[in-house]
């Protein structure tokens, strides 16, 4: 009877929820790779270059 218990438990995130999702992000990321490259090369320019007039 514990072990029914146990195993209908749907409490929390599970271990395959958690690789469910990493394998997602990691696939957004090879994607969208050279626009995030190119968005945080973007952010940083602009950073130095205000961090230059300070």
């Amino acid at each position: 009877m514990r072990k029914m218990a146990l195993w209908k438990n749907n409490d929390g995130i599970t271990t395959v929820e958690l690789i469910l999702v990493l394998v997602v992000l990691i696939a957004v990321v090879l994607i969208f790779k050279e626009q995030i490259t190119d968005l945080v090369n973007s952010i940083f320019d602009t950073i130095t270059k205000s961090a230059g007039e300070v």
